[in-house]
């Protein structure tokens, strides 16, 4: 996973500022921001650079991704790329379980056989030894199930929701991931979680896909030491 952000230039004038924006924020989506090594300061000459574009296009494109909260803009400190608070981060899991939870449950109701089949296979795509081994496919593929979850709620808003969401919540997912006993225990919530929809059990779906992410909420809380400026209160749990 990249730890800084890499660009390619940019050779069509076709909506120019759209083109910047979509490259810019691939990229930016693409940074392990929670990676200790991470750079996340941003050069905007030797982006502009990068793409082969002028600033004007490229202010537009930080613009808009400064309004979307993955980047900051400090007058002459520089850009930077945004790294969520562990309070951010530990809010956002929380909201997802709940998001997530109520896909399930409805995704009990609507989807179809062919829907919880394709579902089965992105679960069986990796075994447990293979996730271990393979683990930022893993993490590719996990990321596909949760997603896959909203889609089979059938709620237009809850996935409008929940892929806001998510799009914070990748980089999050990643990293923890490369711990290998969350990988272990990921697949086996993952079938659970698939033998609950396939058996039309919307408690039990419900419960188990608030529960999966509410480890990952326990699991960051007690093990991500990395953020820096958090107030202490957090970690007393005051």
């Amino acid at each position: 996973m990249a730890t800084s952000v890499r660009l390619e230039p940019i050779e069509s004038n076709f909506l120019l500022n759209d083109l910047t924006y979509a490259a810019l924020r691939e990229a930016v989506l693409e940074v392990d921001v929670y990676s200790e090594s991470a750079d996340l300061r941003l050069d905007e000459r030797k982006m502009a650079k990068q793409l082969g574009v002028s600033r004007t296009p490229l202010r537009d494109a930080l613009t808009r991704l400064e309004q979307e909260g993955f980047i900051t803009i400090k007058p002459r400190r520089g850009i930077f790329i945004n790294r969520k608070s562990k309070r951010e981060v530990l809010e956002m899991i929380i909201v997802w379980a709940a998001l997530e939870s109520m896909a399930a449950r409805l995704a009990c109701a609507v989807a179809t056989g062919e829907d919880i089949a394709m579902l089965r296979q992105i679960g069986m795509q990796f075994p447990e030894d293979e996730a271990k081994a393979n683990l930022s496919e893993y993490s590719e593929a996990n990321i596909k199930f949760h997603g896959t979850i909203m889609r089979l709620s059938n709620c237009q808003k809850l996935q409008e929701l929940g892929e806001e969401l998510f799009t914070h919540l990748k980089p999050i997912r990643r990293r923890a991931m490369r711990d290998t006993s969350r990988a272990d225990r990921s697949v086996v919530d993952h079938m659970k979680i698939i033998e609950a929809i396939e058996a039309r059990n919307e408690e039990l779906a419900s419960d188990l896909v608030r529960g999966h992410t509410l480890r990952l909420h326990d699991y960051v809380r007690r093990t991500w030491k990395f953020f820096v400026g958090e107030s202490e209160d957090l970690e007393a749990g005051r």
